[in-house]
């Protein structure tokens, strides 16, 4: 009777560990030692005012060549490459936003982005001009959260 009980409580404690043991190449353990690795944020890519267009460009050809959507989440900037996907994060309230950079501009001085309409009322644009922070979003991070999502 001991040795039954002494090999089913060795079998239990071998299982116990096992279930415990972390998955290394599971996708949520791979993007919290990521997160854990970088002790403080990253900086940002630049910080400015940004302001928006819509109506009366929409339809137009933008520098992508592509026709312009008021309704899309796009940005004009002067020197990312176009195609670049950027967080843009209202410093008034904190709301942010992914867009894709497909346009030039803005050409007002003082300004470093301009965003489409739909992207400007995502983020509550009260006075047309805000305070914004840009940070460039790699295409491999959208990726992998899209695939932890699903």
């Amino acid at each position: 009777m001991n040795r039954v009980l002494s090999i089913l409580m060795a079998a239990l404690f071998l299982v116990a560990n096992v279930g415990a043991a972390p998955v290394p190449d599971h996708p949520v353990s791979q993007v919290k030692a990521k997160i854990k690795a970088s002790p403080s944020a990253p900086k940002p890519y630049q910080i400015g005012k940004a302001s928006w267009y819509g109506k009366q460009f929409h339809g137009r050809a933008t520098a992508s060549g592509e026709g312009f959507d008021m309704f899309d989440l796009t940005a004009a900037h002067r020197q990312l490459p176009l195609g670049t996907l950027v967080k843009v994060t209202d410093l008034r309230n904190g709301k942010w936003i992914i867009v894709r950079i497909n346009d030039r501009g803005p050409y007002i001085k003082g300004r470093i982005m301009d965003l489409s309409y739909s992207a400007a009322r995502m983020l509550d644009f009260h006075a047309g001009v805000e305070r914004v922070r840009l940070d460039i979003v790699e295409p491999e991070t959208v990726a992998s959260i899209q695939n932890l999502t699903e």
